[in-house]
């Protein structure tokens, strides 16, 4: 691999890059990958950061050893909101975490949640009006609390969903802050934008406990992912299950988890899709030839509106960088890495290098070809992550958004509505920075 990264202590770029860093994270990726190539070392406050950008180098952090490397920094403080979840624990804690939460994602419990989908989908499909404008991703941020709400814990939280989407809204957007070195003591101190947080966590645990508590009180299997993972036992560990604590951050982690990301990947959908006036014919020519609303059964069927949905997150992965943190000293090429050096990926770099992807700045869901596939390189497409941290709601979130774009496709035509600013909003996910107005027509 190419690269600019001098081992030993010297090695560091120009003291701006620490402020660019926490004013967008995603710029700050891209000019460091345009100037150094495969990989870039830094030095942001008292951090040693690495950026690998070559699949192969990927593949040796997220798989071949991975066993040394931990989750990186922004994980680390994400414990804040989402506890010890799955997205945060490390180690055997873990692996146990997700044999407990493993069979909650099984083919034939995601097969009965997809009704479900389908059914919040149809709802938002019937509501919309002719030529109403709307905030497409607000749209989609509704759509799919709905479905989590109803899929985890057999709620239905209409009457709550701007409250809840308000308190998401408030602590996803409080993650950069959380990233500086002061934080600790930035949050514990009464500053305004801190006591907004604190008050947005107690509304989301106050829900979750909530649901958790009349859940066990009436023993009842409702077969949603809460009672999954309150039935779960650890058979191949201590034979225990999960403690009220445990089920609330697991809870947490797929609320937020499964609400923010696939709504960020069904708004940028429907913005691409807008703009290419082939793959809206395709994809509605497809959800028609159903002749009936969109099924688990039918998602083979779906096969062009997937490639969709592939070609949106490669453009646009909701999950744009993924941090671990060496245990040990590490080799990448010619380089020697000390321990707790910071290594980022990048899926939105990947997923946009000409090297991998002929014109990548190209929406063209025809990549997801079979023959197409099968040339790739491995790990130059990445969006849930790799190895043992493989995002457990992977199929899911696969379902969920083939089925709701199905499912709307059948009735609806989205246009971006004229005069406004279309930009990229990296937090913990990629939102939209401004929303994105679009008008509703009948088909």
């Amino acid at each position: 691999m190419s690269g600019t990264f001098p081992p030993g202590p010297k090695a560091r770029f120009p003291g701006d890059l620490l402020l660019q860093s926490r004013r967008d994270s995603l710029q700050f990726l891209i000019r460091t990958a345009d100037a150094h190539g495969d990989i870039a070392g830094m030095r942001v406050g008292p951090e040693r950061l690495v950026l690998l950008n070559h699949p192969e180098a990927i593949r040796n952090v997220l798989i071949t050893h991975e066993k040394n490397f931990l989750k990186g920094k922004a994980l680390e403080r994400a414990r804040v909101i989402l506890g010890n979840g799955l997205l945060t624990s490390e180690g055997e804690e873990h692996m146990r975490q997700r044999r407990l939460a493993q069979p909650a994602f099984h083919r034939d419990r995601i097969a009965a949640y997809a009704g479900t989908m389908v059914d919040e989908a149809t709802k938002v499909r019937d509501r919309w009006r002719d030529g109403e404008h709307f905030d497409v991703h607000h749209e989609m941020m509704a759509l799919t609390l709905s479905i989590v709400a109803r899929t985890l814990f057999s709620a239905d939280v209409g009457g709550e969903a701007g409250e809840i989407g308000q308190a998401l809204t408030t602590i996803l957007g409080s993650f950069n802050r959380m990233m500086l070195p002061w934080s600790p003591l930035l949050f514990a101190l009464p500053f305004p934008s801190s006591v907004r947080f604190h008050r947005a966590r107690r509304r989301l645990d106050a829900t979750i406990y909530r649901l958790i508590a009349e859940r066990r009180a009436s023993g009842v299997d409702a077969g949603d992912l809460l009672s999954m993972l309150l039935l779960a036992t650890d058979t191949e560990g201590d034979g225990g299950g999960m403690s009220d604590r445990q089920l609330r951050d697991e809870a947490m982690t797929l609320f937020l988890a499964g609400h923010e990301t696939t709504a960020n990947a069904l708004t940028w959908a429907w913005y691409l899709i807008a703009r290419h006036p082939d793959v809206e014919q395709r994809l509605q020519a497809e959800a028609d030839a159903l002749g009936h609303t969109p099924t688990f059964a039918d998602l083979p069927k779906l096969e062009y509106t997937r490639r969709v949905v592939s070609e949106t997150i490669r453009l646009y992965p909701p999950a744009y960088a993924i941090g671990r943190r060496a245990i040990d000293r590490y080799t990448i090429g010619e380089y020697e890495l000390p321990p707790r050096t910071i290594v980022l990926v990048s899926p939105y770099l990947v997923h946009r290098d000409h090297r991998w992807w002929p014109d990548p700045e190209t929406f063209d869901p025809d990549r997801w070809l079979p023959e197409a596939v099968a040339k790739r390189q491995k790990f130059a497409y990445f969006p849930f992550g790799g190895g043992t941290r493989l995002c457990i709601g992977e199929q899911f979130a696969w379902t969920e958004a083939v089925l709701v774009l199905a499912t709307l496709a059948q009735k609806w035509r989205l246009w971006v509505a004229p005069k406004q600013r279309i930009a990229m909003y990296p937090q913990i996910t990629l939102r939209p920075r401004y929303g994105i107005r679009m008008i509703a027509t009948w088909r």
